[in-house]
């Protein structure tokens, strides 16, 4: 049986990732370690509280002894790392939780694993430790060009930058110990469950309730989507089938100018629910605001590796995928409801506090 620990399983992409798995395998015990903090949302995963097969334990991935403890009791050895501060607004305003978080709480994760795999003279056959990372940790590109697993690191914001000392953290700890290590770096996700403070949640948000769409600069930041169960399946691949001390990047196909993903919204919207008050298409609520500070112009990325060595390529082009995830998000109104009013932090200690 494999024991996996998964760090960060209730958010975003580590809430779809642990579906993927539970749906997908069947020999494994699955361990979800996450602090809870604004994105960790526990209803994620409520339609999988009552497999046996699943833990969750809410910590800090910085608190080493219970890391410890975790990895002695449960036999770990698989880590899926996703827990991390991720908001590059949020890590210009406040830099430090990101340090925290990000670099600190990945050396205190890879050090647990160390010494609970390589302590005493045991080898690491069989273990893994795959870290999730960005393609924010390479900087901007121009026009042309894509990101490759060998384009030299930039990384032009907080956020990039903590992401950078991990991903040369993991890539340290295989070169010196040996350690059995993987690393992903992703283009942009999207899709169901994602925190409204990422641009596609809240462009929807704001557009279904006749709000304002702000649109940093002139609105042609280029990125690469990636809709989310294509990149866990990808995660999935690697964890199984990657070479350990190797990276792989997993991208989508799918580059767009911000304004484009804006419009596209708007005009699904437009489509699929009653028109505003006004009678104006949605388009008419976008407003371009003062430019992010570092904002860079253009990823995208080269996934030629992942899929020439392990088969993984995005099944889902962004025409289809954005309407899906527009989709979703209109039919699990109680859901974005319980996110924009804070109470779904209500849940654990309704499940869990009394335990």
């Amino acid at each position: 049986m494999k024991r996996i620990l998964v760090t960060g399983g209730c958010g975003f992409i580590g809430a779809n990732f642990v579906k993927l798995v539970l749906r997908e395998l069947t020999d494994i015990r699955l361990i979800n370690l996450d602090k809870l903090t604004y994105a960790g949302n526990l209803e994620n995963l409520v339609d999988e509280e009552n497999d046996s097969r699943y833990r969750f334990v809410r910590g800090d991935i910085c608190d080493g002894a219970l890391l410890k403890d975790l990895f002695a009791e449960e036999q770990i050895d698989r880590v899926v790392h996703f827990a991390a501060e991720s908001h590059v607004d949020r890590s210009i305003d406040g830099p430090a939780e990101f340090i925290r978080t990000n670099i600190n709480g990945t050396f205190a994760l890879l050090e647990a694993a160390r010494h609970a795999w390589l302590g005493d003279g045991k080898s690491t056959a069989g273990q893994k430790f795959l870290h999730v990372s960005t393609d924010e940790v390479y900087g901007s590109l121009g026009e042309t060009g894509l990101f490759t697993e060998v384009t030299p690191y930039d990384p032009r914001s907080p956020y990039s930058a903590s992401k950078a000392a991990s991903d040369h953290l993991v890539s340290a700890y295989h070169h010196t110990y040996g350690f059995p290590t993987l690393i992903t770096n992703c283009s942009n996700n999207y899709g169901p469950m994602q925190f409204p403070e990422k641009l596609i949640p809240l462009i929807f948000q704001n557009a279904l309730n006749g709000r304002e769409l702000p649109v940093y600069g002139d609105g042609k930041n280029v990125r690469d989507w990636l809709y989310v169960e294509d990149h866990c399946r990808a995660i999935l691949a690697v964890l199984q089938k990657g070479r350990l001390g190797e990276t792989y990047n997993v991208g989508g196909n799918s580059e767009k100018q911000n304004i484009e993903v804006v419009r596209t919204i708007c005009d699904i919207l437009d489509e699929k629910v009653s028109p505003l008050t006004s009678g104006k298409p949605r388009r008419s609520l976008i407003r371009f605001v003062k430019d992010r500070a570092g904002h860079d112009r253009r990823y995208a990325i080269d996934a030629g590796k992942i899929q020439s060595e392990l088969g993984w390529q995005p099944t889902l082009g962004f025409a289809e995928g954005i309407r899906r995830t527009i989709d979703w998000y209109l039919q699990h109104s109680d859901w974005v409801a319980s996110v924009l009013d804070g109470s779904y932090q209500e849940y654990y200690a309704k499940m869990y506090g009394d335990r």
